[in-house]
């Protein structure tokens, strides 16, 4: 590497074993400086990247965890270590980085100074494994070129990350898209390139899980929009909070109400369901993808309520986790 040191990376996890170890293997060599943070591992993470080199942070758990703490505080140490740093490279720790990715991201951010933040495309490692992965695998599959927002890996450039604080450290989900929209509002921009970046492994092999997913999906909807909905002509996540309402919660609410009314007629608004199944599937959605997309409302619908729920009781918000 450079005898400066302009490339950090930093991976987040608890607990994910072999899977963390392939991940920091997968950054030896690719960044000047490395950095593991721990939310709470059992399994012998922290002494595992010890023994790698890697530096170590151990998030204090007394405190509500979140990956986007987890993250700011990857960021801190990074900046104590090499305070000259220029990019930083964020990995969950169930994720490889391909070994070509660095070079291509390094170039596109060197070219391009408004750059904030340059993403590839993750795969799914086991697609075949259950539906549920090879849907992952299609949603990770997003458009190339300038894009609103990045996922959990992407490179990123260190002066965009000071410009707009960071994480937002209280989000439980939905915080990279979040920090983006601000980068976005502050004239940064987001690019997605046509180069392969990560292999994630979801392991999700369950109809909880998926369920799960999805509402922590509708959790971040929610607490988007109440954050940024009428900041700008965007209206940061008000459609996705709205769709997620309307067809988990009032469609059916006017259901029940319609066959208590209106009797065993009102039942045809049933149909709203499966239409809106065919309807996705005409698009290009195969006919399972289409199904679950169309089932996932509820699940998000629950999220979206609970954000709400918690917000207006003053609970404590805590992670909503599928694995």
């Amino acid at each position: 590497m450079s005898e400066t040191p302009q490339i950090a990376a930093i991976a987040i996890g608890r607990n994910e074993g072999a899977r963390l170890e392939a991940c920091l293997a997968s950054l030896t060599g690719q960044a000047d400086v490395i950095v593991y943070v721990d939310s709470g591992s059992t399994d012998g993470s922290v002494e595992m990247a010890q023994a790698q080199g890697v530096e170590v942070v151990a998030l204090d758990m007394s405190v509500p965890f979140t990956a986007a703490r987890a993250r700011n505080a990857g960021i801190a140490r990074v900046r104590d270590v090499v305070p000259e740093v220029e990019y930083i490279q964020f990995l969950d720790g169930d994720c490889v980085l391909d070994r070509d990715w660095i070079g291509v991201a390094r170039t596109a951010l060197d070219a391009e100074p408004g750059l904030a933040v340059v993403c590839g495309r993750r795969r799914e490692r086991f697609p075949e494994a259950s539906l549920w992965n090879r849907m992952i695998d299609a949603e990770w599959d997003t458009p190339i070129g300038e894009v609103r927002a990045c996922g959990g890996d992407a490179l990123m450039r260190v002066a965009a990350l000071e410009a707009v604080g960071g994480y937002p450290d209280q989000m439980i989900a939905g915080e990279e898209p979040e920090m983006c929209f601000r980068m976005r509002q502050a004239g940064w921009r987001v690019k997605r390139l046509d180069v392969e970046m990560t292999l994630h492994d979801a392991a999700m092999t369950k109809l909880s899980q998926w369920w799960q997913r999805s509402r922590r999906a509708g959790h971040a909807y929610a607490e988007g929009a109440a954050l940024h909905g009428g900041d700008s002509a965007e209206r940061y996540n008000v459609a996705e909070t709205c769709r997620a309402v309307l067809w988990g919660v009032v469609l059916p609410v006017v259901a029940v109400l319609g066959v208590l009314f209106l009797g065993s007629v009102a039942l045809l608004i049933l149909l709203v369901w499966p239409l809106q199944v065919l309807r996705l599937s005409r698009k290009g959605f195969d006919l399972s993808a289409a199904f679950f997309t169309v089932l996932g409302k509820f699940p998000e619908a629950q999220g979206v309520l609970g954000y709400w729920k918690n917000r207006l009781t003053g609970k404590e918000r805590r992670l909503i986790e599928y694995k």
